[in-house]
């Protein structure tokens, strides 16, 4: 009867030992499922963004449609400045203009083209950007449009955004609800977003 009871005894103690590894274990695998996941998301709204940027180059505005967006990192080009030279402080103490310096060809300027998808996408298929990674096809949301400022500028802006509750899917419930919930008392997105539909933010990440 003792053996059975020490026998007991140590499966009680093995079982406890294991639930409080796995309570300490539990918090730090999905901190780290959640960076490794968070980091791979950040990445792809990065490139949305300059792709936008892009966009907007040669089209002054941004695009909410995921399709045109892909098309033209595919197909388009955008216009780059080139500089060469710069006016020395001597010059600029004589008076001399930067339009003065380029007629007389102290500083030159060339505009170039390039391919969207040569600078943007040398190691990502254009089609792969609409789509959430760690997902099983889950797609971002994307917006555009314009506001007006006060002083009645007119600014296009748009924004690309993903849910914790998409990209952090079959990780840990409870956490996931955590981190929506400090959000939430924050007054921020519940996830990973660029650029904003509602304020001139520069094309900011809520992750910088």
């Amino acid at each position: 009867m003792k053996t059975v009871l020490q026998i007991i005894l140590l499966f009680v103690i093995i079982g406890l030992g294991y639930a409080l590894y796995q309570s300490v274990q539990e918090p730090i695998l999905f901190q780290e499922k959640y960076d490794q996941r968070k980091a791979a998301v950040v990445e792809r709204l990065k490139l949305i963004r300059e792709a936008q940027v892009a966009y907007k180059a040669s089209n002054d505005r941004y695009t909410g449609s995921f399709d045109t967006l892909i098309t033209f990192v595919k197909e388009g080009n955008y216009k780059i400045t080139k500089n060469e030279g710069s006016l020395s402080d001597s010059l600029l103490n004589a008076g001399m203009t930067e339009k003065e310096a380029l007629k007389k060809g102290i500083i030159k300027r060339d505009t170039i083209y390039v391919s969207v998808r040569d600078s943007l996408c040398k190691n990502i298929d254009p089609d792969s950007i609409e789509y959430v990674p760690f997902t099983n096809g889950a797609k971002f949301e994307m917006g555009a449009g314009s506001i007006t400022t006060s002083s009645k500028l007119v600014i296009p802006v748009f924004e690309a955004k993903v849910p914790n509750k998409v990209y952090l899917h079959g990780l840990d419930e409870q956490y996931r609800i955590n981190l929506d919930d400090e959000a939430r008392q924050l007054n921020r997105y519940p996830g990973l977003k660029v650029g904003d539909l509602e304020e001139a933010n520069n094309n900011a990440g809520n992750w910088e």
